[in-house]
């Protein structure tokens, strides 16, 4: 298929595709079974607001800073300690998180299409994290040569949802001045309105099955609702190759 007719796809990783509820698994060895969802749930809630008071404030630290900080206010907010040698550890198993049930489906589909989509992924993380954690995890390892690159925002120094991030991603995918013709699929409901908002169509992946209740922006809701990363695949195939 022509470069200019193939389906553009960028999946966001972190909850995405890998859940970070995954590395409760790790913490248990460390601060036992009874922490060990609440801090994954803590970890992941300051990840995510310390990168939003990054963009708020313009002071930009590295996603793996950010997430080492959080590590830190997660097991300070219940009243436990941090060891040097423990936060490394959690960090080096943070690039080794697992793959939600699905995707080795949603991999497999994508490998079955190669011809007609071209696959990114699309993440906050740096290019050392991305590519750890793609390269490396067992069940996305050996679909890693299905994405064209690994797209981070690192050079920008800002993160999702800030515009820039999806001009980039638009750029690097060589769609300039054509936003819509890039899809986001993401779990990640601040990613959705964000990509949407500039343009970009998005696919929103509804584990919980609760629907579209971020109320933010009635006008930004998502292009389609999956409750999968293979459902969301499909239906991006079948909406831009239909005849």
């Amino acid at each position: 298929m022509e470069a200019a007719n193939r389906v553009v796809i960028a999946f966001d990783l972190y909850g995405t595709l890998l859940s970070t509820e995954s590395i409760a698994e790790e913490l248990a060895k460390v601060y036992g079974e009874g922490r060990a969802q609440s801090l994954a749930a803590l970890w992941r809630r300051y990840q995510l607001e310390y990168t939003w008071r990054s963009n708020s404030m313009g002071q930009y630290k590295t996603f793996s800073e950010i997430t080492r900080s959080a590590l830190a206010h997660a097991v300070a907010e219940h009243g436990l300690t941090l060891p040097a040698h423990d936060a490394d550890k959690l960090m080096r198993a943070y690039d080794s998180l697992q793959v939600f049930p699905e995707i080795p489906g949603a991999m497999q589909l994508l490998r079955e299409n190669r011809e007609a989509v071209d696959a990114y992924v699309f993440s906050n993380g740096t290019d050392d994290m991305v590519g750890n954690s793609v390269r490396t995890s067992p069940e996305l390892g050996p679909y890693a040569d299905l994405f064209r690159s690994l797209i981070t925002v690192d050079s920008l120094k800002c993160f999702k949802p800030d515009p820039k991030t999806y001009a980039h991603l638009v750029e690097q995918s060589g769609k300039r001045g054509h936003p819509g013709e890039v899809w986001v699929v993401s779990a990640n409901p601040f990613d959705v309105v964000g990509a949407k908002a500039v343009g970009l169509k998005t696919a929103f992946i509804d584990r919980p099955g609760r629907g579209w209740i971020d109320q933010l922006d009635s006008m930004h809701v998502p292009s389609f609702i999956a409750s999968s990363v293979d459902q969301a695949i499909q239906f991006i195939l079948d909406y831009q190759l239909a005849p």
